[in-house]
């Protein structure tokens, strides 16, 4: 599992560490992880023309160190200070001893052109908002350089708690962050800003729960469903899906494929879209007689391309069974009604239904991610799946959120939606609670997604079909 923590989190950890420890060994402890990081970037360290952006604090200080150590190593080191003032002294002397020079901000463009790494030392993870000025015309220099950029700690200009990018930030191919990987390094936008990341180990005692947790092969195949040799269709679980409309027969047939490779042991379909269900997938048990008169399912999916039938789900949200409402269910769910459950609600909505149920606009939504997921599963009383370029988890109990590292941007493809649902649903009949159902679909649906692409458009049933080898793939670890 890999874990995040908030600045405050992490600020209290290396307090207690530092106090346990001769002065300075802290830094000196992640100094080194950074450089050895830089010299692995740059392959062959002597000759090589590294540029530092320093800022005041730590961060300049780890910067300028690890500027020093490549130095003493044969590379050509410069470092431009944004407030002389405030450098660390003790960096700076280190750097000085070791050879680097010292500019001045005015001179840093032609360096930084002509420089094989920068070091974005600008800001630490305690900064907030974008970049002032005189930092924001050095990041452009920097974006139009063919330098490797390498972020300490963090990409200067993002928020390390939210994700969130409020101005100009640096854009780095690798970010080196230490102790522990920080909220925005897994969240978009700021992700996108990260570049790889490489994280240093420097002893950090850390709380249990982190903020958020990021589930990986392991993870998931110990959540997995697997049957027994006593097990039988009922006891493995019966996903119902109530999706589909005249209009949108294509959605329950998608919702259904998913379904079927997610564990379950049977999937019901209620809907009008009986027909083209049972000639794709003829193993459907299909009803036309709505969710109650269906027969017996320990989970249900709704919403799917369900149009205008806001009886249907509400009656399936009357059920004392785990409940997915995805699509137009989501817009069809009264509040009152959801909140009401006693059974697990997950609701999947994709940014754009996130900021109608909110009453915000899209863009707010996919600016902080985090927060949004958050205040919806607050809101509803429900575990939320905001889908998207980084699929979130939110519990309405609080706790962290899991984020989801698989997938592919040809997952944005109509009708994978439907899919993921279905998925999903099964899951949480097999089941799993609604956290784990919704973070191990989503992270079977971006194998998946990822499988089927292998970089060229995939259609949302490639995706589908793409989930057996997913899930095998997982199983081998």
């Amino acid at each position: 599992m890999r874990t995040a923590y908030s600045v405050e989190t992490v600020r209290a950890a290396e307090r207690e560490l530092m106090a346990r420890l001769p002065e300075g060994a802290l830094m000196q402890r992640a100094v080194a992880g950074l450089a050895a990081a830089c010299a692995d970037l740059m392959g062959r360290v002597y000759g090589s023309r590294v540029v530092l952006l320093v800022g005041s604090g730590d961060n300049g200080g780890d910067t300028l160190y690890a500027g020093a150590r490549l130095a003493r190593r044969g590379a050509g080191v410069s470092a431009v200070l944004l407030t002389p003032e405030r450098a660390h002294a003790g960096g700076l002397a280190a750097l000085r001893r070791a050879g680097g020079a010292v500019v001045g901000v005015e001179a840093a463009e032609d360096l930084i052109l002509r420089a094989d790494v920068v070091l974005d030392g600008i800001v630490g993870i305690g900064g907030k908002g974008g970049l002032r000025p005189e930092a924001a015309r050095l990041a452009s220099v920097v974006q139009d350089s063919r330098a490797g950029v390498v972020a300490v700690d963090l990409p200067s200009g993002v928020d390390a708690d939210t994700g969130e990018v409020r101005g100009a930030a640096i854009r780095a191919d690798l970010t080196v962050t230490f102790g522990t990987h920080k909220p925005g390094l897994l969240v978009d936008p700021a992700r996108e800003y990260a570049g790889s990341v490489r994280l240093v180990d420097i002893g950090l005692a850390l709380p249990a729960e982190a903020e958020l947790e990021a589930l990986q092969h392991a993870d998931v195949a110990r959540l997995l469903p697997v049957p027994t040799g006593e097990s039988d269709k009922y006891r493995r679980g019966v996903v119902g899906i109530a999706a589909g409309s005249a209009r949108y027969p294509g959605a329950a047939v998608l919702a259904v494929a998913g379904a079927l490779r997610g564990g379950a042991g049977a999937v019901r379909y209620v809907g009008p879209a009986g027909d083209a269900v049972i000639a794709r997938f003829p193993e459907t048990l299909v009803s036309d007689q709505g969710p109650k008169r269906a027969g017996r399912v320990q989970a249900w999916v709704v919403g799917p391309g369900a149009g205008d039938d806001a009886a249907g789900v509400a009656e399936v949200l009357d059920a004392d069974v785990p409940v997915l409402i995805d699509a137009d269910g989501l817009r069809l769910a009264d509040v009152g009604a959801v909140r009401g459950r006693r059974a697990p609600t997950l609701m999947t909505p994709h940014a754009g239904e996130a900021a109608a149920l909110l009453g915000v606009a899209r863009e707010s939504v996919e600016e902080a991610r985090l927060e949004s997921v958050r205040e919806l599963a607050g809101r509803y009383g429900a575990t939320v799946l905001l889908k998207g370029s980084t699929t979130l988890v939110a519990d309405s109990g609080g706790g962290a959120v899991r984020v989801n590292p698989t997938g592919t941007a040809w997952l944005a493809t109509a009708g994978s939606g439907d899919v993921l649902s279905g998925l999903a649903g099964s899951l949480l009949a097999a089941g799993l609670s609604a956290v784990d159902a919704g973070s191990v679909a989503a992270y079977l649906h971006g194998l998946a997604g990822r499988f089927a692409a292998e970089g060229a458009p995939v259609g949302a049933h490639d995706v589908a079909e793409g989930i057996r080898g997913a899930w095998r793939d997982v199983r081998a670890g």
